[in-house]
């Protein structure tokens, strides 16, 4: 089961005093929290379903932040006129807030002869400061899926799924050290899969240890026929003693062009109809996360990934008005070799975290740090690969029991240059709000809690 209990302050509106704000919406949430924890924190279980959730609120301050700055909001990154600034627009500190609530309804057959059949949906909506409760990423289900299993076989799992280059990475690596998105949501892989098959294989004893292995592929938008999409994810977990290692590497075709590591593998461009106007396009990682307990209090843990895009060129797929464009990525805009279409280039990154938690009795503390790179590209054109940022978090939590945990949590952010944010980020001002056109430093701290079923 995913959970993700740290979140981001993304998505920020206007400054608010942040005493009222946790008046008005925090202690509300809490009180609610507190008459649930009369349930056990296993789930529910009736017949053969089964009920897990969890809901989360926190709030918190941000400064440097300028949601404001762009000239075209909400305007995707890869595209030239999304760089514009407002000029003399001014950034400042806000208050933030985030209200995120996922259930997971399961059911689950023995048909016989070792096998079971089992189904699983599950969705995640988010909400918080005045905005209305929708889809997490709207259009799309987070689980949707029938498998079925044997204790020596393993399983096979078909339907809409979590990709595990984000899952896994987001919880319980990121989670843990208050990098959830900055983490899992970064880079060159997907973290959603819309039309896939997943094999698991049983666990192998392995050097006295336990080992499984996977294999999940994806089609994606079936829509697209001359540029099909395919995604293969291969994922290993080593478990021996104390230390976990999680082997993740994703190779894809045809996808939508991002660095977004929480978005969903589809087709190209929403569209199938520009299937013969586009050129195709791929992008995958390779990466490796460890955690391991030095003692009954301290863990450590980190990974590595390396990212790989092969780049899409920008081409027109309607003369308007308005014109549209397609989803593309690295281009270089200034290009004049052909009048229809802009070339896009080939790149690769690489990203790193570390970080130690300490738990006792019913606490625990973390710090982390997290590196996103330069990348590596023939681009002329500038578009983010020659900058890089850190992100430093350190954190305390409280566990009351019966599923409810209170926590707080600091940050910072720093941009190695003024100029377009990493290649590994959405978006100028992801996870943070701090956009790296405006300024190169941001801080934060967070006050949130967690319900988990």
């Amino acid at each position: 089961m995913h959970i993700d209990i740290q979140g981001s302050a993304t998505d920020q509106r206007p400054a608010q005093p942040i005493l009222g704000r946790i008046l008005q919406r925090g202690l509300p949430f809490l009180a609610g929290l507190a008459c649930c924890t009369t349930a056990a924190a296993q789930g529910l279980s009736y017949g053969p379903f089964t009920l897990n959730a969890f809901a989360k609120y926190e709030g918190g301050r941000s400064n440097n932040q300028a949601k404001d700055a762009q000239l075209y909001p909400g305007e995707d990154k890869q595209r030239v006129w999304a760089d514009q600034l407002v000029i003399g627009r001014g950034y400042g500190t806000e208050s933030t807030g985030t209200l995120l609530v996922q259930p997971w309804l399961g059911v689950k057959f023995d048909i016989g002869g070792g096998f079971k059949l089992s189904a699983l949906v599950s969705q995640r909506w988010r909400g918080g400061r005045g905005l209305p409760t929708t889809a997490d990423v709207p259009g799309y289900v987070y689980e949707e899926n029938v498998a079925i299993s044997h204790e020596e076989y393993g399983s096979l799992r078909v339907g809409k799924m979590t990709a595990r280059a984000w899952a896994v990475a987001d919880y319980p690596y990121g989670t843990n050290v208050g990098l959830a998105d900055e983490w899992g949501a970064s880079g060159a892989g997907y973290g959603m899969n819309t039309s896939a098959i997943r094999y698991t294989s049983r666990v192998f004893d392995v050097f006295q240890g336990d080992l499984v292995l996977e294999g999940t592929y994806d089609r994606g938008n079936m829509a697209f026929k001359t540029h099909k999409p395919r995604f293969y994810e291969l994922y290993a977990q080593y478990h021996s003693g104390d230390l976990v290692v999680d082997a993740i590497f994703q190779d894809t075709r045809n996808g939508n062009p991002m660095a977004w590591g929480h978005g969903p593998f589809t087709g190209l461009t929403p569209f199938p109809q520009d299937d013969s106007k586009l050129g195709g396009s791929g992008q995958g990682i390779a990466m490796v996360m460890a955690r391991y307990e030095l003692n009954t209090h301290w863990q450590v843990s980190g990974g590595l990934r390396r990212n790989r895009w092969s780049g899409a060129y920008a081409v027109l797929t309607k003369v308007g008005p308005p014109d549209l464009w397609n989803n593309m990525f690295n281009v270089d805009w200034a290009s004049t070799a052909n009048p229809l279409w802009k070339p896009g280039y080939a790149a690769t990154s690489n990203d790193g975290f570390a970080g130690l938690r300490y738990r006792w009795n019913k606490w625990s503390t973390w710090a982390a740090m997290e590196y996103l790179g330069r990348a590596a590209t023939d681009n002329p054109a500038e578009r983010g690969q020659s900058n890089w940022a850190t992100y430093n978090t350190a954190g305390l939590q409280y566990d009351f029991g019966h599923g409810l945990a209170l926590y707080g949590s600091v940050g910072m952010v720093h941009y190695g240059r003024l100029g377009l944010s990493p290649m590994s980020m959405p978006t100028n001002s992801a996870f943070t709000g701090v956009d790296s056109r405006v300024t190169r430093n941001g801080n934060w701290f967070i006050l949130g809690a967690v319900y988990v079923l």
